[in-house]
């Protein structure tokens, strides 16, 4: 079981429909959100990406896009509910497949993946969680291989007020807020990483934030 202040497991009604709920609170902008971040990972044709946190396996599906025959995806996520929906929804792709496992516990590959994609996930586990699972990533990708962070963007505490900090403490959970005050980029140098660029989502809330494994 992960921490208690965390709500990444996701489970039952909200799982079943999780793709619907993020679309209705987010007015539509959830998927377009994914898209584009998408996009901005310059995804090659024969890349090998890992997709942590994988749910519903919609990103997938929307990464296998700009692959060919040759490329891969693995998806891996702890919910037996979205692993089902990601199978279902993917299964038309042999080069894409999803495993029970989680990612702040060993994972068996050793630079073996161009890219890396957690969306949504990481501020939702103990900072000493998120060490495994940035350590998890560097270990997996190749040398020059790239590691693409979609969440809650840095800021200071003293701008995280009103109804944002509502919203971080009480609604997503403390972790979010913890998240957003950790100096990201900081934390990722530290675990082998350069070369960061950022791009911002929903008012600069959100960033696309990308390292390099050196």
């Amino acid at each position: 079981m992960g921490s208690p202040r965390s709500k990444v497991e996701i489970k039952g009604f909200e799982a079943k429909y999780y793709d619907i709920l993020m679309d209705v609170l987010t007015l539509g902008a959830y998927g377009k959100t994914m898209k584009k971040a998408i996009e901005l990972m310059k995804i090659k044709r024969e890349d090998k990406i890992l997709d942590l946190g994988s749910g519903t396996g919609r990103n997938a599906c929307i990464m296998r896009n700009y692959l060919n025959d040759n490329g891969e995806i693995v998806g891996l996520d702890i919910s037996e509910i979205m692993i089902g929906k990601a199978e279902r929804r993917c299964r038309k792709y042999k080069n894409v497949s999803f495993e029970k496992v989680r990612i702040e516990k060993e994972i068996p590959y050793k630079n073996y993946f161009d890219k890396a994609f957690i969306s949504f996930v990481l501020h939702g586990f103990e900072q000493f969680d998120r060490e495994k699972i940035v350590k998890n990533v560097y270990n997996a990708l190749k040398v020059g291989g790239e590691f693409f962070i979609l969440d809650y963007a840095h800021d200071e505490e003293e701008n995280i007020t009103g109804i944002y900090h509502y919203f971080l403490t009480k609604i997503e959970c403390p972790l979010a807020y913890e998240y957003a005050i950790l100096d990201q980029e900081d934390f990722l140098r530290k675990h082998g990483f350069s070369g960061f660029e950022y791009a911002y989502f929903f008012f600069k809330r959100v960033n696309l934030l990308k390292g390099v494994k050196i």
